[in-house]
């Protein structure tokens, strides 16, 4: 115990074992729900889901271990949402990627973001994207995954005259996104820890008592096998050859960098890691994210960043990394627990999303909005992802118009160098998708 005291540095963050074990529970309480969330979106790809559950379960553990370990940061780490529905809907359905080349994408991304880690241009990079866009990316993100839950829930339907309309109250499945959705933001409001997964198996109950989900057959078995996903991001390195698929590579690596960036930094500040406005041990606490994210895409899950419900855990007192290494440990015993995957349907998942869109939404509130020449691209940025159905679309309209914007605001001298590079990229980028 003096030893784990010690490595730890428990005295020195007024912390112990035993709140720290209570941390990391709650903390893994409150995200277990990408269990269940990720196999659910990434099977739209066609992936196998036991598998993506099995390599969910081991990216995160990895990466939980690594930054608790290495970093000694209260963070933990999982598949993030959002870039998983970039994976599944955007990539693979919209611009008709395979899954094994979409893994692929997110390995290469992960070799990029641990180069970028190891020569420290976390800093330029960080720099060169204005932070009114990477809140606008955010927010996009959560706009369009909150878009995909109420599709998924049957709330909004397709309409062949107004493109989408609310779905009809009469299917039973409806109200199992209804009572769930309703549950978790209840729950939310009253402060209950672990909210969204308390919902999302409450609505599964529903949904087993109206008759519209079935009862597993088992509760806990052998974990899924890795074998139909295992493996494929190094075969298929071979088909990153085009303009689309370093663009996707690049969407990946921008929105898990910054995401992962962002979260880092205001999870340290509330747990009062930060020191003069500058995270401390940086570079390994990236390293973490990008380490199990290139793990993950071997195993077979899209991107692995840190997680914004860590907080749960800090507000229980978790402050070192002793409370990382707890979430991943329960990461691990939770593989045996696969069978419950029939009862969580898109209907049971939704109400994640939804919710996960509005915390995401937030960001909305730090864009400078009175300034045209930033609200616009934003905007762009904001609006374009849910109504292209389109990660990669929303941003290329953002990083197309910003340049624009400003130099008419004769601010020119602003955009720096990389945006520059980026308004190149995505011009071709949308000729490429959209006329040749």
């Amino acid at each position: 115990m003096e030893f784990i005291n010690k490595y730890f540095g428990l005295d020195g963050l007024h912390t112990n074992i035993k709140r720290e074990f209570l941390a990391g529970l709650t903390t893994f309480v409150s995200m277990s729900y990408i269990l269940f969330v990720n196999p659910s979106v990434l099977g739209a790809s066609g992936m196998d889901k036991g598998a993506v559950f099995t390599a969910t379960a081991l990216a995160s553990a990895l990466g939980c271990f690594i930054m608790g370990l290495w970093a000694n940061y209260p963070i933990a780490t999982a598949p993030a949402l959002g870039i998983n529905a970039f994976f599944a809907y955007t990539a693979c359905i919209g611009m008709g990627v395979k899954w094994q080349t979409a893994l692929a994408a997110v390995f290469v991304a992960s070799i990029i973001f641990i180069l970028i880690t190891l020569f420290k241009l976390r800093e330029k990079i960080i720099d060169a994207i204005p932070a009114d866009l990477k809140y606008a990316i955010s927010a996009g993100i959560g706009l369009f995954i909150a878009f995909l839950g109420l599709q998924d829930g049957g709330l909004i339907v397709n309409s062949n005259s107004t493109l989408v309309t609310v779905g009809t109250l009469k299917s039973a499945t409806v109200w199992i996104t209804i009572f769930g959705l309703l549950v978790t933001v209840i729950l939310m409001i009253m402060g209950v820890p672990g909210s969204i997964f308390i919902g999302m198996v409450l609505a599964a109950v529903f949904g087993i008592i109206i008759g519209q989900i079935k009862l597993p057959t088992a509760f806990i078995s052998s974990a899924p096998s890795l074998a139909p996903t295992f493996g494929q991001a190094i075969l298929h390195i071979k088909d990153i050859n085009t303009m689309q698929m370093w663009v996707i590579v690049l969407t990946f690596l921008l929105v898990t960098f910054f995401d992962t960036t962002g979260t880092l930094i205001g999870l340290a500040q509330q747990a009062g890691l930060m020191k003069d406005n500058k995270l401390p041990r940086v570079g390994k606490a990236l390293a973490a994210d990008s380490t199990a994210m290139m793990a993950g895409s071997i195993f077979g899950t899209s991107p692995v960043g840190a997680f914004v419900e860590s907080s749960s855990g800090i507000a229980v007192g978790g402050r070192s990394g002793l409370t990382a290494v707890f979430v991943g440990i329960f990461f691990l015993i939770s593989m045996i627990f696969s069978p419950l995957l029939s009862v969580i349907t898109t209907q049971v998942t939704a109400p994640a999303l939804i919710i996960v869109g509005v915390l995401m939404a937030q960001n909305l509130a730090k864009i400078n909005w009175s300034k045209l020449e930033i609200a616009v691209p934003a905007f762009l940025i904001v609006l374009g992802m849910p109504l292209t159905y389109s990660i990669s679309d929303g941003l290329a309209w953002g990083m197309i118009t910003y340049p624009i914007t400003m130099v008419a605001a004769k601010r020119g001298k602003e955009v720096t160098p990389m945006m520059w590079l980026l308004f190149i990229i995505f011009i071709i980028f949308m000729w490429v998708l959209n006329v040749g």
